[in-house]
C-alpha cells in the first residue's frame, strides 16, 4: 500500500475544520514534498518527522514522499500536522496498519526522538470531533500528545487518548495487548466551580459603583468608570466576573474553544470560569479586535461570554478605539482580508476606566488639579461620542477620604455571591420574558418590554432633551431602567427606576 489517509484538524481560530492528511509513496528519486498551503511551521515538519521516524527506529522510505493537505485552499499552520503525516508514512510504508487510522483523529508535534509535545487548540479540536461525531452513532477517538489530552477530554462526545511518544502510539494502533492506551478522564471540575474569582466583599465603600455594576452584570450592559488614582475603579472592574451568572454547558464549551485556540491558550482549572481581559493601553488594533492574515481573534473576541476591561481608557488610540464600535453593538466581528474572511463571537461586557483628567486630580477638595477646564475637557473629548453613546452606564468613582477608609474598613460589604443571586434571579426573567439580555434587545423589542409608565415616560423624555441623547442613548437608559426593574422583580419600570437608570448617564453630561 502506496498510499494512506490520516484525519486531523486544524487550528482556524476555534472552529478546527477538518483536515485530510493525504500520504503518497511512489518511486523515483527520494524527495519530501508537502503541499495544500502550509505555513512555515508544517514545511519544517520534514525534518521533525524525519529525525523522530529514524530515533525510533522506524524505517523512513527513500523513496518520493507527497503529504497533501486538505482542502488546499484552508491555510495550514502549527506542527500539530507532524503526528498525521508521520502516521501516514508509517501507513503507506506498511509499517502500521492502515485500517487502524479509521474513524480516528490525530494531532500533535513530534520532538527530534518521537516525543508528543503539547500544543495549543486541544480543545476546539475535541469540540470539532464531537462535533462530526454527533451525526454518526460511533463515538469518534481522538489522539492527542498527553499534556494536552487532559483538557481535550472535557469535551462530551469524544474518547480522547494521550500518546507519550510516537512508539507508544503505533503499538496501541498496531492492538498489541501490553501497550494499550486508556481513555483519558476529564479532571474533576465541579460544574459551576469558579475559583479564584475576587469578592466584592473587599471593596470599602462605593455603593453606587457598586449598585451601578449590579445592574450591568444583570442585564450585560457596558461601563465606564470615571474618578481620580486610586479610588478603586481597576479593584471594582476586576470583581465584576464574580457577579455574572455560572457558565451553561454550551457557554463554556463555546469560550473554552477560542480560549484554546488563542495564543494565550486554556487551563482545565479555568473551565467555567468567565474570561477577564485586560490589554495594555498600548495593545494595537488588530489585537484588540482581530487580525493578521490568515484572520485571528483579539481580545474582544477571547473575553467573548466575559469581560473586557480597558483601564486608562483614553491612552489607547483612538484609532484602536473606535474599532470597537460595531462588535459592542452587534457582538460579533468579521474580518475580511483579500482571500478569506472570518466572523468571530464578540459577546463580552466592556468595563472601561479613566481619571478625569490628565493629572487624575481634578474635583479633589486638596487642590491637588492643576489642569485648566479647557485641557480637562479635551482630554475626556478623547472617548468619541458614538463610542460613549453604546456604553450604557457611565459613572463617576468618588475618592474615598483616609477617614472614610477606617471608618467603612469595618462594614463588610454584600459578598459576591450575593449579588449574583440577585443577579441570576434578573437574568431568569429576561431569559424567560424575551430570550435575551436586556442589552441585547433592538429597539422595537425594547418598546415592547421596557416601556415604562406615564410619569417614567414623561421623565425619560425630559432627560433627553435635556442632555441631547441620540436615539442610541434613549433606548440604552430604557434598556437599563428595565434591567433595574427586573432586578426589583417589577412589570414595568417606575418614575424611580427611570431617574436611576438617567443618574448612570450623567458622567460626561457636563463635559
Amino acid at each position: 500500500m502506496s498510499l494512506a489517509v490520516v484525519r486531523s484538524r486544524a487550528p482556524a481560530s476555534g472552529r478546527a475544520p477538518e483536515v485530510t492528511v493525504e500520504v503518497h509513496l511512489a518511486n523515483g528519486l527520494p524527495s519530501f514534498s508537502i503541499v495544500g498551503l502550509p505555513d512555515l511551521e508544517v514545511r519544517e515538519s520534514r525534518e521533525r518527522v524525519r529525525a523522530a521516524l529514524q530515533n525510533c527506529n522506524f524505517d523512513f522510505p527513500v523513496r518520493r514522499i507527497t503529504v497533501n493537505l486538505a482542502p488546499a485552499d484552508l491555510p495550514k499552520e502549527s506542527g500539530r500536522f507532524d503526528l498525521p503525516i508521520a502516521l501516514g508514512i508509517l501507513a503507506a510504508s506498511g509499517q502500521i496498519p492502515v485500517d487502524s487510522l479509521n474513524q480516528r483523529e490525530f494531532a500533535g508535534e513530534l520532538s527530534l526522538t518521537g516525543a508528543l509535545r503539547p500544543m495549543r487548540g486541544a480543545f476546539a479540536m475535541a469540540c470539532g470531533t464531537a462535533r462530526a461525531g454527533a451525526q454518526s452513532e460511533r463515538t469518534p477517538e481522538l489522539y492527542l500528545p498527553a499534556g494536552s489530552a487532559s483538557e481535550a477530554a472535557l469535551v462530551p462526545g469524544v474518547d480522547v487518548y494521550g500518546a507519550h511518544d510516537l512508539p507508544s502510539l503505533c503499538a496501541h494502533l498496531a492492538g498489541e495487548a501490553d501497550q494499550r492506551l486508556a481513555p483519558v478522564s476529564a479532571p474533576a471540575v465541579l460544574p459551576g466551580e469558579v475559583p479564584g474569582y475576587p469578592d466584592m466583599a473587599e471593596v470599602i465603600g462605593q455603593r453606587g459603583a457598586r449598585r451601578a455594576l449590579e445592574v450591568a452584570a444583570a442585564g450585560g450592559h457596558h461601563v465606564l468608570m470615571v474618578g481620580p488614582p486610586g479610588a478603586g475603579k481597576s479593584m471594582l472592574a476586576a470583581r465584576m466576573p464574580s457577579l455574572l451568572p455560572p457558565m451553561t454547558d454550551d457557554e463554556a464549551l463555546a469560550s473554552a474553544a477560542l480560549l484554546s485556540a488563542s495564543a494565550s491558550g486554556f487551563s482545565p482549572a479555568h473551565w467555567r470560569r468567565r474570561p477577564f481581559r485586560a490589554p495594555h493601553h498600548s495593545s494595537s488594533a488588530a489585537a484588540l479586535v482581530g487580525g493578521r492574515n490568515p484572520p485571528q481573534p483579539g481580545e474582544i473576541t477571547l473575553s467573548h461570554l466575559g469581560v473586557l476591561f480597558l483601564d486608562e481608557i483614553p491612552e489607547f488610540d483612538r484609532h484602536v478605539l473606535e474599532t470597537l464600535r460595531e462588535p459592542l453593538e452587534a457582538g460579533r466581528i468579521t474580518i475580511s482580508r483579500a482571500a478569506l474572511q472570518a466572523d468571530f463571537p464578540a459577546a463580552c461586557q466592556l468595563i472601561a476606566a479613566m481619571n478625569p483628567c490628565p493629572c487624575g486630580w481634578r474635583g479633589d477638595p486638596n487642590g491637588r488639579c492643576r489642569c485648566t477646564p479647557e485641557i480637562a475637557g479635551r482630554y475626556l473629548r478623547k472617548l468619541s461620542g458614538p463610542l460613549l453613546d453604546r456604553i450604557d452606564i457611565q459613572i463617576e468613582i468618588p475618592a474615598l477620604t483616609p477617614a472614610e477608609l477606617s471608618a467603612r474598613a469595618a462594614e463588610p460589604g454584600e459578598t459576591s455571591a450575593t449579588i449574583a443571586q440577585r443577579v441570576s434571579a434578573a437574568r431568569d426573567r429576561q431569559l424567560r420574558r424575551q430570550g435575551k439580555t436586556n442589552r441585547e434587545l433592538s429597539g422595537r423589542e425594547a418598546d415592547q418590554v421596557c416601556r415604562p409608565g406615564a410619569a417614567g415616560e414623561a421623565l425619560l423624555r425630559e432627560a433627553g432633551e435635556r442632555f441631547g441623547w441620540s436615539a442610541r442613548a434613549y433606548y440604552r437608559v430604557l434598556k437599563v431602567a428595565r434591567t433595574i426593574a427586573d432586578l426589583a422583580g417589577a412589570e414595568t419600570p417606575d418614575a424611580g427606576q427611570i431617574a436611576e437608570a438617567i443618574q448612570y448617564r450623567r458622567a460626561f453630561a457636563s463635559a
